[in-house]
């Protein structure tokens, strides 16, 4: 069994400290995965492989709409949790991961 990128990044930022920007790749699928990855000290998120499938069936609209998207989403997102920008996002108000959630 795997872990999860979001499982996995605090551990790979506090690794490689500020000697090496994080990048994401793989997992993020909507805006508010972009802020939690960002929130949880990746420094960019890479889109690549959905830009890619939505070019391919959707042509440049189809990209257009696969980075669009995300970003509504993101703005949203941000929005919502109180979050003015993106230098802002940190881990308050995120649950990790493996937390089991209340109720």
């Amino acid at each position: 069994m795997t872990i999860t990128t979001a499982e996995a990044l605090p551990a790979v930022v506090t690794a490689v400290g500020a000697r090496v920007p994080v990048l994401v790749d793989g997992g993020i699928r909507t805006g508010e995965d972009v802020l939690r990855a960002l929130a949880l000290g990746a420094a960019a998120i890479l889109v690549g492989r959905p830009v890619a499938r939505a070019l391919r069936t959707g042509g440049a609209e189809g990209a257009r709409v696969a980075l669009d998207t995300p970003r509504a989403e993101l703005e949203l997102a941000m929005a919502l949790g109180g979050v003015p920008d993106l230098a802002a996002a940190t881990t308050l108000g995120l649950r990790h991961a493996t937390e089991t959630p209340r109720g």
